[in-house]
């Protein structure tokens, strides 16, 4: 029996193991598939800006492999390294065990970790959101800082534990600046203090917040920031970090003990350690997705530099939109390869961005139809519950939603999140470099 393993359990990974293993029973045939991953389910990763902002439980946005991909061995672990001469990888599990695997299929959707740049201190004090640990981190630390600040005697540090700073103006960014706005402003109510005592910097090197969504929802979105009483400052960056505050790359100083970085990411580090062709960071691939000189090796996601055949040497850019797709015509021609079906080409359909942004407000431009408002509230959240890819899941975001409709966030950080559990390397699954 053909094996096909799977590296990475995210939304290529999951979505190009669903549809494989559609296409065969379509042919009535079967193969022995694995997914290798460091977690047990594939994370809703749009969502994550919720979880921070106290919205919906992190257990709603992780979608359980076990549950949804029946039929399919669920490895535990990361991958080290592949051998393509001798069709085998080494993983590493989680009591980190070194063991390998045999495949006669790979497909290689290990995804991406957040973007660093060397900014003193950005590493040891800023934390990301690309994992439930950073997103329910980020929720526990503003309102553990919120709440000390109504008792620290000292009036600077007071005011750095009512500053958070988060920097990266696209959609992510700006959703998780304005979700965390929220929280605070249910916080507020009951303490003793008024909501602008709190205060929230964006910061970002572009020149028009979210400018993927085009210059007329950027200034609706911008509206949006602006009322939501969020300080934003284009053209700039970070330059440090420090435990109580931050240097711009202006030079100027914020005092704060709460920073989010929201700037984009990169491929997964196992790209780089398999000695293959890439093209900014990302794994080169066909537009079949299939790897070059390896006909039996296939690339997709976050990881992969695909090209983008409406718009001639360009790639897709990294965007969950671009990921799922590519994963079901993964699937495809993963089963194509075994003869079963013709392989396709990647061809993207752009049908537009939705993005959150808080309380009552949203934009969107589904199938270029520009919203924003309610209207696109309505749209945005209805596209969310429709592309969660479990029944289950979405009853119980729904009712998260409804629950925030009418009532006010509740105030409360549990700590199942420590600070070092959500240190980017940590959060990611990615191994500390040891001592040189």
């Amino acid at each position: 029996m053909t094996s096909v393993v799977v590296v990475g359990g995210g939304f290529t990974g999951f979505e190009c193991t669903r549809h494989l293993l559609r296409e065969l029973r379509k042919h009535n045939a079967s193969a022995d598939i694995s997914v290798i991953s460091p977690v047990d389910y594939m994370l809703y990763t749009p969502l994550l800006p919720d979880v921070a902002g106290g919205v919906v439980d992190a257990r709603f946005v992780a979608i359980p492999l076990a549950n949804t991909l029946r039929g399919v061995q669920h490895i535990r672990g990361r991958v080290d390294s592949v051998d393509f001469d001798r069709r085998t990888l080494v993983f590493i599990d989680p009591e980190e065990r070194v063991r390998s695997l045999s495949w006669d299929r790979l497909v290689l959707t290990p995804g991406s970790v957040t973007r660093l740049f060397d900014v003193p201190g950005l590493a040891e004090y800023a934390r990301g959101l690309k994992s439930t640990a950073e997103a329910i981190y980020l929720r526990d630390h503003v309102l553990e800082q919120l709440e000390l600040a109504n008792v620290d005697d000292d009036a600077g540090r007071a005011v750095a534990r009512r500053t958070i700073v988060v920097v990266g103006a696209s959609y992510s960014g700006t959703e998780l600046v304005l979700q965390l706005r929220a929280l605070a402003d249910s916080a507020t109510k009951h303490m003793n203090y008024a909501p602008d005592d709190v205060r929230f910097v964006l910061l970002d090197l572009a020149e028009q917040v979210m400018p993927e969504v085009g210059e007329k929802l950027g200034a609706a979105a911008q509206r949006v920031l602006t009322m939501r009483r969020i300080d934003v400052r284009l053209g700039v960056t970070l330059k440090e970090v420090h435990s109580e505050h931050v240097v711009l790359s202006d030079d100027s100083l914020i005092r704060t003990r709460t920073v989010a970085w929201v700037t984009g990411v990169t491929g997964a580090p196992l790209i780089e350690e398999l000695g293959l062709p890439t093209e900014k960071g990302r794994l080169r691939v066909h537009s079949d997705l299939q790897v070059p000189g390896h006909l039996h090796v296939f690339a997709a996601g976050d990881a992969a530099a695909v090209p983008d055949v409406t718009r001639p040497g360009k790639i897709t850019p990294p965007t969950a939109q671009h990921a799922t797709r590519q994963g079901k015509v993964l699937g495809h021609n993963v089963a194509a390869s075994m003869g079963y079906g013709k392989k396709k080409i990647y061809k993207h359909r752009n049908m537009g961005l939705v993005v959150d942004l808080g309380p009552r407000h949203a934009v969107a431009n589904p199938l270029n139809i520009q919203l924003s408002g309610f209207p696109a509230k309505v749209v945005t959240r209805a596209y969310h519950l429709y592309a969660i890819p479990r029944f289950v899941n979405r009853w119980a975001v729904g009712l998260a939603y409804l629950t925030d409709l009418f009532f006010d966030r509740s105030v409360v950080s549990i700590g199942l999140s420590s600070e070092e559990d959500a240190r980017f390397h940590a959060s990611e699954g990615i191994p500390m470099p040891g001592p040189d």
